[in-house]
């Protein structure tokens, strides 16, 4: 009787499970398909890093203050703000301007993967700044990328040099590795800053292709591929790779590395471009020596040194996603990580 019992109650919770997960799934497809109708491209999300490190500094400077120092500081200050504004009210009424726009420091950002996917919002952020910089204004990119595949890093490099096209000084600051497609970026800049042990350089190309031929022939599986054209394919995971198609592929291997040294000898010309378009890499301190980089420092340094003159802002191009689409990029990220630990870094086509 009991066994009869709670099997008819487990039955019973097995179905109203069943039943919440049916509800569940429809509603998270609904909310995605609505979310999908409604969605914008994204938004620029500007940080004012000069009221926020001016916060910090008031922060830290008062932390040890008696409650009765600290009333006096506040009290000071307020009465100080209060003198500004009526101060910018008077010139309001004058008719002056009352605030003097000082020159802008821009602060973007770029996590390079391996196919560059943050160029579209790079595209966005400099679209936006290139349309109210004036003559004094810079842009500083904090750039971290160990390089990816050709196409996505030449169109994030050719993204950079718009700047220069509209006559805006921009300074890369690495703080931790700018390699290959990475370096392609950093070269396009007036200045490249790097930390000591940054990763600077690796300007070569390289392409890995695992090809199971032999063990699908051992196991009697036949692949066939057919092409239109003498070198439509010319080395293949499946079928069997020839020595010509195999010379083809190494021939277009050379002529992107040529294209990519044409690139950083035009960009940067003190370079002895034979001497470091070897794939190989060299930390801060070396590649200074060797002019890959102008200066020694981090993108800290360089933001603390422009407070003192200058507006700081932080421009981000934010793409908004669904919950899917976000579940997605997790399982891509994560088989990305997989794939990269198993082949090595040397798999990076640039």
């Amino acid at each position: 009787m009991w066994s009869e019992l709670l099997f008819g109650y487990g039955l019973f919770i097995l179905e109203i499970l069943t039943v919440l997960l049916l509800l569940i799934g429809g509603i998270a497809l609904i909310i995605s398909l609505k979310q999908k109708k409604t969605q914008q491209s994204g938004e620029l999300v500007i940080t004012d890093l000069s009221a926020e490190y001016k916060e910090n500094h008031t922060k830290l400077r008062d932390f040890h203050l008696t409650d009765e120092a600290f009333k006096q500081a506040e009290k000071a200050r307020k009465k100080e703000e209060k003198r500004k504004l009526k101060a910018e009210k008077s010139k309001a009424k004058k008719g002056e301007a009352v605030n003097e726009r000082k020159p802008h420091l821009f602060v973007l950002n770029f996590h390079g993967d391996i196919s560059a996917s943050e160029t579209a919002a790079l595209r966005e952020e400099i679209s936006a700044i290139v349309s109210v910089a004036e003559p004094n204004d810079e842009v500083l990119l904090r750039l971290e990328s160990p390089g990816g595949v050709v196409h996505g890093y030449g169109l994030a490099a050719s993204q950079l040099m718009r700047l220069k096209q509209h006559n805006i000084k921009l300074t890369v600051a690495v703080d931790k590795v700018a390699a290959s497609g990475g370096y392609m970026m950093a070269c396009t800049a007036d200045k490249i800053v790097a930390a000591p042990f940054a990763v600077i350089g690796s300007i070569g190309v390289v392409a890995q292709v695992p090809n199971i031929h032999r063990l699908l022939k051992k196991h009697q599986v036949d692949v066939d591929v057919m092409t239109a054209g003498e070198y439509k394919r010319t080395v293949t995971v499946l079928g069997e790779n020839t020595e010509k198609g195999k010379q083809k592929f190494q021939q277009e291997l050379e002529e992107t590395h040529e294209l990519f040294k044409h690139f950083v000898a035009q960009n940067r010309p003190q370079l002895q471009i034979e001497r470091i378009a070897t794939g190989e890499h060299w930390f801060g301190k070396q590649a200074l020596e060797l002019n890959l980089v102008d200066e020694i420092g981090t993108s800290d340094d360089i933001i603390l040194n422009a407070l003192k003159e200058k507006t700081v802002l932080s421009v981000k191009y934010v793409t908004k996603k669904s919950l899917i689409q976000k579940l997605g990029k997790q399982a891509e990220e994560s088989a990305e990580s997989i794939i990269m630990r198993g082949l090595n870094q040397k798999t990076r086509f640039f």
